[in-house]
């Protein structure tokens, strides 16, 4: 008889953890108006934040320059 309630409960936690987790899934859509790549930073804007510590600008990492390319390395 203890064997049965305790298999009987843990079936209960099951079907009440799916169902639960099928409720948060429905109420979770994915929104199809989302963009699939974020806006990138042109290489002008800078921004900047000045805090008690210091400052803090944030802006492109990747920098045009005029260094030849390279096509070949030793590993490739």
């Amino acid at each position: 008889m203890r064997a049965l309630l305790l298999k009987a409960g843990a079936t209960m936690l099951t079907i009440a953890a799916a169902a639960a987790s099928a409720v948060y899934v429905t109420s979770h859509l994915k929104n199809p108006a989302a963009p699939l790549r974020p806006t990138v930073l042109n290489a002008n804007s800078l921004s900047s934040v000045t805090t008690l510590g210091g400052k803090l600008t944030v802006g492109p990492s990747v920098r045009s320059s005029d260094v030849q390319p390279v096509t070949s390395t030793y590993a490739s």
